[in-house]
């Protein structure tokens, strides 16, 4: 692991938050051109990019205080201040699906407001979260954050006692959890695209990600080390993690934009033919 690049005096360039900016232009360069071949106004599209990312930030920052209140009641300014009491620059703590959520809902809104296609704007900007996924976990895999759990298969990484992995478990190999999920939303990257490469009813490209991306989440916390304050529970014997009971429910509303989305389409199709009937 890398978690500084360098520093000039105060300021700290952490790899995570270089690899977070890279995925947010890399994401967003890619959905503008999908946006454009689907026929959606350019700027538009990137007023809506610069509010995925604000509030994609603000989302996952959120979920993160919310379980960890006792880090921040004593100075509830770290939670928004890049300047923290501890003397350090810059925010530490997101939660991944608080930012999915939050650019979500602002983007349905943003798209409803201004009356433009959400099926076809969703299907455009699916494969750049995938891709965020991915570019971001190899972030957290640099930082030590988001580290797995203790294991003596050949896959277990030693973490330095300075980072949070090793100063939970130092000197015990654990699960690369971060680069199972990097590799998997690399995969998924790699899937939707291939999948759009044909013709598909609007909205499948988004389902498929919202099915297929808390599947592999679930997997991957299987691996996963929590607090406490985030499992939710047992199920089946198993201990439950909050960030695996939002994954049940994205996946089934993803199960249930697939049904919607297909059927829209098939009544589009069936208007279609008795129009030229």
């Amino acid at each position: 692991m890398h978690p500084i690049l360098f520093e000039i005096g105060p300021l700290t360039v952490r790899t995570y938050g270089l690899l977070l900016a890279v995925s947010f232009i890399a994401g967003i360069l890619l959905a503008l051109r999908r946006s454009r071949a689907r026929g959606l106004n350019q700027n538009q599209m990137i007023n809506m990019s610069l509010l995925i990312m604000v509030a994609g930030i603000v989302g996952a920052r959120i979920m993160y205080v919310i379980p960890h209140w006792n880090e921040f009641s004593a100075n509830p300014l770290d939670i928004i201040s890049p300047f923290q009491s501890s003397g350090s620059i810059g925010l530490t703590g997101l939660t991944m699906y608080g930012g999915f959520i939050a650019a979500v809902l602002v983007s349905i809104l943003y798209l409803r407001v201004n009356r433009l296609s959400i099926w076809r704007a969703c299907d455009a900007f699916a494969p750049s979260i995938a891709l965020g996924i991915g570019v971001s976990r190899v972030g957290c895999y640099m930082n030590g954050c988001c580290f797995g759990l203790p294991t003596e298969s050949a896959l277990g990484v030693v973490f330095p006692a300075f980072s949070a992995a090793g100063s939970f478990y130092p000197d015990v190999p654990l699960h690369p959890a971060q680069l199972y999920n990097a590799v998997l939303g690399f995969g998924l990257f790699g899937l939707l695209m291939w999948l759009d490469r044909k013709p598909r009813y609007d909205g499948f490209i988004f389902a498929v990600l919202l099915i297929a991306e808390p599947v592999t989440r679930f997997l991957v916390d299987l691996f996963r080390y929590y607090e406490s304050s985030m499992t939710l529970g047992s199920l089946g014997g198993m201990a439950l993690s909050v960030n695996q009971g939002i994954s049940i429910v994205l996946c089934g509303l993803g199960l249930l934009l697939l049904g919607l989305a297909r059927n829209r389409a098939r009544q589009r199709s069936s208007r279609s033919r008795v129009r030229r009937g």
